[in-house]
């Protein structure tokens, strides 16, 4: 009976709309809606030609870090009332990300277990009205259509993402799956081009050109900021070897190169792109490496990296004590560690200083580097619901 109640789409479906309604409510009627603030304003300053990256403390505090193209993206819920907007853009997100999961190209009671796993994370991240539920979709989805030979769209994601916010630039890691990589090419520029002149619609081209150069000086300044010491964000694993060893100056260069070789190696493995279970734990891994090696992951955006650990999770055949320690360390130590399920006294000691969040993330991204890397030829399986 609890079986079937777990693995019944509807309730999990309600369950994930539960979650974002009543988080959005809750928190606009403590006001505690900044970020959503900052997301309304894109749109507006965008109509009005403000800058989209000064500061404005009489609206919110912070700064916008996203694209010109979020303008239009976020209008049809910042022409709303704000409440209703707010509430509204939670649901949205809720529904792309319970949509993008189900896409996924494996039985169904593994489809309702990755969302049971990740409905804290995702939980964490809308309470901030984070645009990463969507992102973490875009991700997603860009392989998803890539499998199915839609390149056109998948390549219409991959620059709606960059565009928004560079995250989406990853999408390009399943190019060598496509089977039409001309088109594919031709599509992405198609609409790189058609992206980047949207907002002009609602503002000017001049407006929109400065716009650009100054997103870029913004994120330039934001990365610098991340690196403090005293950063929110920063959850990586430059993060983690920064504050632990108290070094804020040290160059992500030093982890982001490794890191890309590293990330690099399975491509070698030419005559595994067609094994489903090879496509799957790349795209566990694309969704990990986007967060754990940004000095921009803040905790809400763990919900991209924790997509990734419940979709490599669920595919393992075998679960061996290896694999229930690495996801149990996840469950505890990055999904329920901003919350009051893990003492305080230990959260402010101890994860939050030395951004703990991050280590089980970085270490079942190397367990899923070596499985992609000895992963056998014969193993493709059991996993894919044809």
């Amino acid at each position: 009976m609890i079986a079937k109640l777990l693995n019944n789409k509807k309730i999990i479906l309600a369950i994930w709309i539960l979650l974002a309604t009543i988080s959005a409510i809750k928190q606009y009627l403590i006001g505690n809606n900044n970020n959503y603030l900052i997301f309304k304003n894109v749109f507006y300053h965008t109509l009005e030609q403000k800058s989209l990256y000064s500061s404005y403390p009489d609206l919110y505090f912070d700064h916008n870090h996203y694209g010109p193209i979020f303008s239009l993206f976020i209008a049809p819920f910042a022409i709303l009332p704000d409440g209703i907007g707010m509430v509204l853009w939670c649901v949205f997100n809720a529904l792309v990300l319970v949509y993008a999961i189900r896409q996924i190209n494996i039985e169904s009671s593994k489809i309702n277990l990755i969302l049971w796993i990740c409905a804290h994370e995702f939980l964490t991240a809308i309470l901030g009205q984070q645009f990463n539920p969507i992102m973490t979709s875009i991700i997603i989805l860009s392989y998803i259509l890539i499998e199915k030979e839609k390149d056109f769209w998948s390549a219409c994601l991959i620059v709606l993402g960059t565009f928004i916010k560079l995250y989406g630039i990853v999408g390009l890691a399943f190019f060598f799956f496509s089977k039409q990589k001309l088109k594919f090419i031709a599509s992405f520029v198609f609409w790189s081009v058609v992206f980047f002149v949207l907002p002009m619609a609602i503002s000017s081209p001049e407006f929109i050109l400065n716009s650009y150069s100054e997103w870029f000086a913004r994120l330039v300044e934001k990365n610098n900021e991340n690196a403090a010491l005293t950063s929110m964000q920063d959850i990586s694993i430059m993060g983690m070897v920064r504050k632990t060893l108290n070094m804020p100056h040290l160059s992500n260069m030093l982890f982001l190169l490794p890191g890309l070789l590293l990330f690099g190696l399975p491509y070698l493995r030419f005559n595994m792109f067609s094994n489903k279970k090879f496509q799957l734990l790349l795209l566990s891994s694309v969704l990990i490496f986007t967060v754990i090696f940004s000095s921009g992951s803040e905790s809400p955006t763990y919900i991209i990296a924790f997509a990734g650990v419940a979709i490599w999770f669920v595919i393992q055949e075998e679960k061996t004590k290896w694999t229930w320690f690495l996801f149990i360390f996840a469950m505890i130590l990055t999904s329920f560690s901003p919350s009051d399920l893990i003492p305080k006294f230990i959260r402010e000691t101890y994860v939050k200083p030395f951004t703990l969040k991050a280590l089980p993330c970085v270490l079942i991204w190397f367990q899923i580097i070596y499985e992609l890397l000895t992963l056998k030829k014969e193993s493709n399986s059991s996993i894919a619901h044809e």
